[in-house]
């Protein structure tokens, strides 16, 4: 078997789908890419068992046929190569590939293609379509404030609550909470299931931010979602989801309305000061005025500063973790942001103070005890 194809090519559609592929398998099978060629397209695939990842291209090629080659070792040569036509030619029999450059001869050697896992059918799935910036901006918001507690899997991934006229995300790790809604995307029925999060990073990078349809689909146990030349199928996670709609505080009457970016930027570099461990920095609110102070007790670090806000409610001194803060901020779109508060004991809520047409977020912070 014999084909072409261009090197930079190949190697821009090996680096969107090589993360799937883990370091440490069990199977050697699985430090494999399983090329198959069909006439003049090529399809590559790499999985974990758990996540499959499927790339296309086109190649010059007369025949059809299968081989797995070591991924590792075909992506350090490609980075090496420039952009030229390299044509592999595959015995077969013994399974070795050549690959032939302008300037060399390479030799390496393929497995059986018939060891290689197969892939999840979708029978049974239940299909919709959505723009693809809907779901690269649902992971960009939500993913980071998933949980990697293993001892808690319901939490390690992105909860999907599919309605008729919308999708909610969810994410969680009992510290935090993201809810961020779609109104653009009809559903054919309500349903939910979790995402896993490694899958979620690795479609982020494939998928393009712009309003391209993709085909979304999911089974009892899979996740698929398929766009162009790109394809990714994932075990959903076998769990239950917390109740999350009782966490969210029905009532936060005191509201404080930030400078987005002034706020962020004052959370990092009083953090800079606080202790490690909890990354605790206090905001002492009083009318129009808000004062972040951080410190750590065991080094004799000290931080404060002073900004100015919007404010109507009691003046209150309240503590967060500035790191799930600046997080948070940092998902957040818009100038202001405003923050929901009731007491020092209960959860706030971040919003931007803008809403984006056919979307809506919400995030839950919980508050840490002050260190007075």
């Amino acid at each position: 078997m014999k084909f072409i194809v261009s090197s930079s090519a190949l190697l821009k559609q090996l680096q969107q789908i090589s993360g799937v592929i883990n370091s440490n398998t069990v199977l050697p099978i699985l430090e494999d890419f399983l090329f198959l060629i069909d006439k003049n397209e090529l399809t590559v695939v790499a999985t974990d068992l758990e996540t499959v990842m499927k790339v296309k291209l086109e190649v010059e090629a007369k025949e059809t046929g299968r081989i797995c080659i070591p991924a590792k070792i075909l992506m350090d040569s490609l980075k090496n190569l420039p952009e030229q036509p390299l044509s592999f030619n595959v015995d077969m029999n013994s399974y070795a590939v050549e690959i032939t450059s302008d300037n060399g001869k390479y030799k390496v050697m393929g497995e059986n293609p018939e060891n290689f896992p197969k892939e999840p059918a979708a029978e049974d799935a239940t299909a919709f379509t959505m723009p693809s910036s809907a779901i690269v901006t649902a992971i960009n918001k939500s993913l980071f404030a998933v949980s990697n507690d293993d001892l808690r899997p319901q939490m390690t991934g992105v909860y999907f609550e599919l309605a008729p006229e919308s999708v909610t995300f969810v994410a969680t790790d009992a510290h935090r909470l993201v809810k961020y809604i779609r109104t653009d995307v009809k559903c054919p029925s309500s349903d939910n299931f979790i995402v896993p999060k490694k899958p979620l990073n690795l479609l982020k990078a494939v998928l393009p931010d712009n309003e391209s349809e993709i085909k979304v689909a999911y089974s009892a146990n899979h996740f698929f979602v398929t766009h162009e030349n790109a394809q990714m199928i994932c075990r959903l996670i076998d769990a239950r989801f917390p109740d999350y709609k009782v966490v969210i505080p029905k009532e936060n009457p005191y509201r404080l309305i930030l400078a987005k970016s002034d706020f962020q930027n004052a959370l990092k570099r009083v953090s800079v000061f606080s202790n490690k461990s909890t990354n605790q920095v206090a905001l002492s609110i009083t009318g129009s005025e808000l004062q972040l102070s951080a410190q750590d007790v065991d080094f004799s670090f000290e931080g404060n500063e002073r900004m100015s806000c919007q404010y109507n409610g009691e003046d209150m001194q309240i503590a967060f973790n500035a790191k799930f803060l600046i997080e948070m901020l940092h998902a957040a779109e818009g100038d202001e942001i405003s923050i929901e508060l009731s007491t020092p004991t209960k959860a706030g809520i971040l919003k931007p103070s803008e809403k984006n047409d056919n979307e809506d977020l919400l995030m839950l912070v919980m508050p840490l005890l002050l260190n007075n």
